[in-house]
């Protein structure tokens, strides 16, 4: 989920989170191997890279069961961020977004028999009934929890702040969507970046891809 605020002053920020609390590697380098391992014609290639990382294994071997809805899956950032209040007192924490309706996945058999876009059909139809609505919350770490290696995901005890509720009352129409960049670097005054160097990585990679698919858009039309 890629959500884009746009301030009374013309400002913007945004939050990028996915469905899966924490990432496969804590560094671009172990992220660019990889993906070159998932790749490989050779399986052997994958299985040693596994071998020797194991939140990458543990990423693999993670059930990911289909989601019911876009409005019943819950999504989480990678990385930490500083939160700064007036007084200048600084924590960290992670996003997280967790669907007001609850949780609800499909098995296997349910997933296979739906048609391969009805997420977006679902929601539309979702919409004509009711809002679809998100808590946006904020993770804090405990003592000696690792802040700059978004492989590792926080204990589920650790304290978390509601900031505030989302709401999705409409989908845009096909006629006025328009390519728009989202990074988890685009932050306001109150919230900084940590060093952890996933969030540069993110950051290029994801312009990369609007320059790609902008150029791919225009090529088709």
């Amino acid at each position: 989920m890629a959500i884009k605020f746009i301030l009374p002053d013309g400002e913007d920020t945004d939050i990028v989170a996915h469905s899966y609390n924490g990432f496969p590697v804590s560094t671009p380098e172990d992220f660019l191997s990889f993906l070159k391992a998932v790749g490989a014609k050779d399986p052997q290639v994958l299985a040693s890279f596994l071998a020797t990382h194991p939140a990458a294994k543990a990423f693999i071997d993670a059930p990911k069961p289909t989601p019911l809805s876009f409005a019943t899956e819950a999504f989480y950032g990678v990385d930490a961020f500083r939160f700064i209040n007036a007084a200048g007192v600084e924590q960290y924490g992670r996003y997280r977004i967790e669907p007001v309706a609850g949780q609800a996945h499909l098995s296997a058999s349910e997933a296979a028999q739906r048609a391969p876009n009805f997420l977006s059909q679902d929601l539309a139809e979702r919409l004509k009934v009711a809002p679809a609505e998100f808590r946006l919350l904020v993770q804090l770490p405990a003592a000696g929890d690792p802040i700059l290696d978004g492989s590792a995901a926080w204990a589920e005890d650790r304290p978390v702040l509601e900031i505030g509720t989302l709401t999705l009352h409409a989908l845009a129409p096909q006629a006025s969507q328009q390519p728009l960049f989202f990074t988890p670097l685009n932050l306001v005054s109150g919230v900084a970046s940590s060093e952890d160097p996933l969030l540069v990585a993110r950051t290029r990679a994801y312009r990369i891809s609007l320059e790609r698919r902008s150029k791919s858009a225009v090529a088709r039309d």
